[in-house]
């Protein structure tokens, strides 16, 4: 594995990979890595010859309240990782190495951004397209690989790819999932232990919620009350938002129908879970 801090070597290094006929597979990421991380690296490296995994804490997409600073990173561990993952290629570059001065133009995404986490996280996703137009043009993938774990953004990278005729296929991996269904997530390790035993009903909700629709019920309020009531019922969380959309489009439907997702997020003592399914009804 080798390690490349700077954009113009790793730019140079993708050219002559794709002149060379072979195919690069991307994972993007802010670092910290973990299961869901490895997952989609191991996807990669079935699809591709070569893999470029990205780690870089990207300042656009916090917020005012949001501490850039605390972000977890432990560069060293994530090396080891990623070597030990045949990685090929770690994009490490610094802020001043991507953001050379103050950006000349921005990128503002209107769509599928104004519901779910995105809700609350303004120009969360105005700085997550921007790096990624970057880093596509940085890495030159064939395939870029991205988590269902955070479904909005990867209906925001659809919408990107799609916008602006990038020639990359998006690479959407199933959520990583404990043995009893619970997401794996790095905020679990803040549930108390009664926490973390009622958190798996938050995949069985949304389970009963996807077998109720496959039996008939076409009711997107009522379909979210009872899953609702089930949380509400078998867990101390408290709901932040239980919605039903089309997807990617993030639109809100009466009747559900087409391909749908059915997202939610729960407030524990310490950790706000976050969790989704989509399928074709």
């Amino acid at each position: 594995m080798k390690i490349i801090t700077s954009v113009d070597e790793m730019q140079k290094i993708a050219l002559k990979i794709r002149s060379e006929g072979k195919t690069i597979g991307f994972v993007p990421t802010m670092g910290y890595l973990h299961e869901g991380h490895l997952s989609l690296i191991n996807h990669a490296r079935k699809d591709n010859d070569f893999i470029i995994l990205s780690i870089f804490v990207n300042p656009l997409q916090f917020g005012p309240n949001e501490d850039f600073d605390s972000y977890p990173r432990d560069i060293y561990r994530d090396e080891q990782l990623a070597e030990q993952n045949s990685v090929d290629y770690l994009f490490y570059p610094t802020t001043d190495e991507m953001y050379k001065g103050r950006l000349t133009t921005t990128v503002k995404v209107t769509q599928r951004v104004d519901v779910l986490c995105g809700r609350k996280r303004e120009g969360h996703f105005d700085g997550v397209a921007t790096v990624l137009i970057k880093l596509f043009n940085i890495t030159q993938p064939h395939r870029a690989y991205f988590g269902m774990k955070d479904a909005q953004q990867v209906a925001v990278v659809d919408g990107l790819i799609k916008d602006y005729n990038f020639p990359i296929d998006l690479v959407a991996v199933e959520t990583i999932r404990e043995e009893d269904g619970l997401a794996k997530s790095s905020r679990n390790v803040y549930l108390t232990a009664e926490e973390r035993n009622v958190a798996k009903k938050l995949y069985e909700a949304l389970s009963l919620g996807k077998e109720k629709i496959l039996q008939g019920e076409r009711n997107a309020f009522q379909i979210k009350m009872f899953i609702e009531d089930y949380i509400t019922n078998n867990t101390n969380g408290k709901i932040d938002y239980v919605e039903i959309y089309n997807y990617p489009e993030l639109t809100e439907m009466d009747q559900v129908s087409g391909k749908i997702i059915i997202a939610l997020a729960v407030i524990f003592t310490k950790a706000r879970l976050i969790d989704n399914i989509t399928f074709v009804v």
